[in-house]
């Protein structure tokens, strides 16, 4: 798994979505963004379901000292935005932990520490009020949903500048080579088009219209 991670990595999401568009494997976690620009994570998901407060308050960040190195932090906090989930502190010792990045389909906060630490943050935004007797975790480790996108243990999450995908880990692998060759079809069209064809022609000798469609 860890040599699929590494290629996958080289890989942007553009081409991994539509490899997964080619198999109608659902992928992109809609909404989520990237914090700060210029990270890219690849890893197997730590998950991390939220839901909000009773009456006995609970934790909301202690689940950080279970996940391990190159994991993605994948938080289901249900979209919400009214509360934060995800700050510097937890931000600071997740990079000195060595976990990849961290995913939340809800908002984080502490922007201006959390890109000084460089670590990798995708959401739906960011608000200051904290999510401590709010909400707290219910589960971890279980299937979770981002954007609509079920997340099981040990998925693949990548992430870079355009969003974040999920990739089922069970087919990982033929996901990879399929994105593969769409990567090396589009270098192509580009070396084609150097050579003087124009983007139709280029396009229609690469086969690049149907590079996405459903087998």
């Amino acid at each position: 798994m860890n040599d699929i991670i590494a290629r996958l990595k080289k890989m942007d999401t553009t081409c991994v979505s539509d490899a997964m568009d080619k198999l109608g494997i659902p992928c992109g976690l809609l909404g989520i963004r990237p914090i700060g620009r210029g990270h890219v994570i690849c890893g197997q998901a730590f998950t991390v379901h939220y839901i909000p407060c009773g009456q006995v308050k609970g934790t909301v960040g202690d689940f950080l000292d279970d996940v391990e190195p190159g994991q993605v932090v994948v938080i289901d906090n249900g979209g919400r935005e009214y509360c934060t989930v995800w700050g510097d502190i937890m931000a600071y010792a997740a990079k000195k932990r060595g976990i990849e990045g961290t995913v939340i389909d809800g908002v984080c906060r502490d922007i201006p520490a959390v890109t000084e630490l460089g670590y990798p943050i995708f959401s739906k935004g960011y608000y200051m009020v904290t999510g401590k007797d709010r909400v707290e975790v219910d589960a971890v480790n279980v299937p979770v949903a981002v954007s609509g996108i079920q997340i099981r243990p040990q998925d693949i999450i990548l992430g870079d500048d355009t969003g974040v995908i999920a990739i089922p880990k069970e087919r990982a692998e033929e996901i990879l080579e399929i994105a593969e060759q769409i990567d090396r079809t589009e270098k192509a069209i580009r070396e084609e088009l150097d050579k003087g064809l124009t983007l139709k022609e280029a396009r229609a000798k690469l086969n690049y219209h149907h590079l996405q469609s459903k087998e």
